[in-house]
C-alpha cells in the first residue's frame, strides 16, 4: 500500500495521546490509594491533560490532508453501525470532552471527595471523570486498529497482533513522555514509576511486533496471478499492465519503493523504537536526567513514524497482481 503521511501522522500523534493520558490515570490512582506520593497540588495532571489534547487535536488536524472534500467530513460518523472509522470519528472528539474535562477539574480546583472509606481512601471526583476518559481512550485505540485489522484481504493487517501494536506503541510513547514531564517538574516518584512503566511497555511491545513482523514473512497469499484471471496454469507471465504508463492503482495501492529500501526501513524503527529509548530511559531515570527522558520520547517517535510507514507499505494489495508490469 502507498503510505499517507497524513495518516502516519494521525495515528501516531492519537496514540502518543492517548498513552500520555493513561500514564496520568495510572499515576492518580496509584496516588489516591496511597501507594505514590500525592502531587495534586503540582500541574502535572493540567499540563498532562494540555499536551494530550494538543497531540490529539494536532492529529486531528493532519487527518484532514487525507480527505478530498474536509468540509463533509462529519458525514463519517454516518455509518457507525458498520464502519470501524466512523466509530473512531465518534470515539476522537468523545476522548477530548473527557480529557478537557479531567485536566479542568485538576486546573480550576473543580475537583473534590466523591468516596471515601473511613477516611483512609479518598476517591476525588476527577478520578471517575477520568475512568470514563479511559474507556474512551481504549475505545479509540481499537476503533483505529479495527479499520486496518478487519481488512481480510490485507494478511498483513488482517491480525490481532495489529490491535494489540497499535495499543501498545501508543501506550509506550506516552509513558515515556509522562516520564519526561515527571521529570520536568522533579515528582521523583513518579519519574521512576512511569519510567518503569515506560520501559516495560517498549520491552513487550518489542515482542508482539517482532511477533508480527515474523507472522507476516510466513504469509501464504491466498491471491495469485491465476486466481486473479481464473485461469490454472503453472506458467503464467504478465507482459503488460495494460496501459502505457502509471494510474491511480498504480501510485495509490503500492508503495513504489525497492526491496532494499524496505528492509531499512525495518532495521531502523526496531533501532529507533526499542534499543535506543531503552538504553536513553534507563539511564536517565536514575539520574533525573530530563533531556535524556525528552530525548527518549523523541527517538522512538521518530521511530515510530519509520514503522507506521513500514506497517502501510508492507500490505500487500490483492489488485497489485494486475499492476506487475508497469
Amino acid at each position: 500500500m502507498h503510505p499517507a503521511f497524513s495518516v502516519i501522522f494521525l495515528t501516531t500523534l492519537i496514540g502518543v495521546a492517548q498513552g500520555l493520558f493513561l500514564a496520568l490515570f495510572s499515576a492518580q490512582v496509584y496516588s489516591e490509594f496511597n501507594l505514590l506520593a500525592d502531587v495534586s497540588d503540582s500541574n502535572f495532571y493540567f499540563l498532562g491533560s494540555v499536551i494530550s489534547l494538543l497531540l490529539l487535536g494536532a492529529g486531528l488536524v493532519s487527518s484532514m490532508f487525507h480527505l478530498g472534500h474536509p468540509e463533509r467530513a462529519w458525514r463519517a460518523a454516518s455509518m457507525w453501525r458498520t464502519s470501524w472509522l466512523s466509530r473512531e470519528v465518534i470515539a476522537l472528539p468523545t476522548m477530548m470532552a473527557a480529557v478537557f474535562a479531567y485536566g479542568l477539574m485538576h486546573f480550576g480546583e473543580l475537583d473534590f471527595i466523591a468516596y471515601t472509606n473511613n477516611g483512609n481512601i479518598n476517591l476525588s471526583a476527577s478520578m471517575f471523570v477520568g475512568l470514563f476518559a479511559v474507556v474512551a481512550t481504549f475505545a479509540l485505540f481499537i476503533c483505529t486498529a479495527m479499520i486496518y485489522a478487519c481488512i481480510k484481504f490485507l494478511q498483513e493487517w488482517s491480525s490481532p497482533l495489529t490491535v494489540i501494536n497499535y495499543t501498545l506503541f501508543g501506550m509506550a510513547s506516552g509513558f515515556s513522555l509522562a516520564t519526561a514531564l515527571a521529570s520536568y517538574l522533579q515528582l521523583v516518584e513518579q519519574t521512576h514509576f512511569l519510567g518503569a512503566w515506560a520501559i516495560a511497555l517498549t520491552s513487550l511491545v518489542f515482542i508482539t511486533r517482532s511477533a508480527s513482523l515474523y507472522r507476516n514473512s510466513r504469509i501464504k497469499y491466498k491471491s495469485s496471478v491465476q486466481t486473479a484471471i481464473g485461469v490454472r496454469h503453472n506458467k503464467i507471465q504478465q507482459k503488460s499492465q495494460g496501459a502505457m504508463g502509471g494510474s491511480f492503482n498504480t501510485r495509490e495501492y503500492f508503495h513504489g519503493k525497492t526491496a532494499m529500501f524496505l528492509k531499512s526501513i525495518k532495521y531502523i524503527f526496531m533501532v529507533l523504537v526499542f534499543p535506543v529509548p531503552l538504553i536513553l530511559l534507563s539511564i536517565a531515570i536514575s539520574s533525573g536526567n530530563t533531556e535524556l527522558l525528552l530525548g527518549a520520547f523523541f527517538v522512538q517517535y521518530a521511530g515510530l513514524i519509520a514503522e507506521r510507514w513500514f506497517f502501510f507499505a508492507q500490505a500487500n494489495h490483492p489488485q497489485n497482481i494486475y499492476y506487475q508490469t508497469v
